[in-house]
């Protein structure tokens, strides 16, 4: 009700300025409140006194110019001027039970407008890693995006659901070598698991499943495979060079087909759990991106070209770093690193651009809150490649 008597308020200026009561320029915030005093109504508004002065009218006439030009709303049963030119209202006590009786007389059809006019919107949301099970957080994520995706269909925007499978990278190069080290353990080798390996059950269940498909197409003896490797971190070394090792020799030792059946045996599973919790959840997708897929068509290194060539990306220490600082971002940042190996942040320079050339009109992401310092980053590589950072909304 209050912000339908602001509404009816502004009709009153808007009209008071066609009679030449009111100059057409002359703007003011027009505020409704609840009155403290019932006696005095149920809401109330100083906006004649607000507008007195600049509009050289006594403020007890100008409420009442004002209560003459406002559009007849039922609701409200009596106005009345108070003191110096407060303007009160009395609302229908049955007022409050009329949008009651509106929702149930219109079901699922209530709140639906066209307002969005078909425009196209692609909300990204959950996009957790396949690295392992969702979690609470994950929850969450989903529930928010089904919720945002589900009011912007009921106002008539053309809503495009996506989850973001980060099925290339680093951390699914563990996940793989992770599933490989449990696989061999199930073969019977012994060997020392990595600090920085991924060490829950579900790993252990991928690599069993594994060992029932496969047999013994990908056994190697544990002393070769851990043969010559850097130090772990019990025993004084770095733990991320170690695992970054293993994940080479696991490479090296299996050949490109075979380390690609370990790698997809270990996405397909955790993937599948990941759709099927997200299914009884009852969120659904019309597209599940795959990160792989932007890798294997070149999309990455065509947009880090593109950055080259207008010269946001630079050398130094090594690495490839885009120029963010000119565009609003804190600091640059490292798009390739100094053993060659592309970003996350390169990939998802790359996403994004992806989404805008597939011609929607406003990019919705759903992040955590840990995702805050990111977001300037990702608008400033769309602004660098001459994209509308202004299209990219993150929730």
């Amino acid at each position: 009700m209050k912000t339908r008597l602001e509404y009816l308020l502004k009709s009153a200026m808007d009209t008071l300025k066609v009679q030449g009561d009111l100059a057409t320029e002359l703007e003011a915030a027009v505020m409704v409140e609840r009155t403290r005093d019932t006696s005095h109504g149920d809401f109330a508004t100083n906006l004649a006194m607000t507008l007195a002065k600049a509009a050289k009218i006594n403020p007890r006439l100008l409420a009442e110019k004002i209560i003459g030009a406002m559009p007849n709303e039922p609701s409200v049963v009596k106005t009345e001027i108070a003191g110096p030119g407060f303007i009160n209202f009395f609302i229908d006590p049955r007022a409050q039970f009329r949008i009651v009786q509106q929702i149930l007389d219109e079901g699922r059809e209530f709140g639906l407008s066209e307002v969005g006019a078909g425009q196209s919107v692609l909300v990204e949301y959950v996009s957790a890693n396949p690295t392992g099970p969702l979690h609470v957080g994950h929850g969450r994520g989903a529930a928010y995006g089904s919720a945002v995706s589900n009011l912007l269909t009921a106002v008539g925007f053309k809503v495009h659901r996506e989850y973001y499978v980060n099925d290339a990278g680093r951390q699914m190069d563990i996940l793989a070598a992770s599933v490989w080290l449990r696989y061999l353990e199930e073969c019977g080798e012994v060997l020392a698991f990595p600090c920085n390996g991924y060490r829950g059950e579900y790993v252990r269940d991928i690599a069993a499943d594994l060992l029932k498909q496969a047999c013994s197409d990908y056994l190697h003896p544990a002393a070769k495979v851990m043969e010559g490797l850097p130090p772990d971190e019990p025993q004084g070394g770095d733990k991320e060079i170690h695992i970054d090792a293993v994940v080479a020799r696991a490479k090296g030792l299996l050949g490109p087909e075979a380390y690609r059946h370990v790698f997809d045996a270990g996405l397909n599973s955790i993937l599948d759990d990941i759709r099927q919790d997200l299914a009884e959840f009852g969120v659904e997708y019309e597209e599940w991106f795959s990160e792989r897929g932007l890798d294997e068509s070149k999309a990455v290194e065509r947009t880090l070209d593109k950055l080259r060539t207008g010269g946001h990306l630079y050398e130094k220490d090594g690495a490839t770093w885009f120029a963010s600082s000119q565009f609003g971002d804190e600091k640059d940042r490292v798009v390739v690193r100094e053993n060659g190996q592309m970003t996350y942040f390169a990939s998802d320079i790359a996403y994004h651009m992806d989404k805008l050339e597939r011609g929607f009109g406003q990019l919705i992401n759903i992040w955590g809150a840990d995702h805050h310092g990111y977001i300037p980053r990702v608008k400033a590589a769309i602004q660098a490649l001459g994209g509308d950072p202004a299209k990219l909304d993150v929730l």
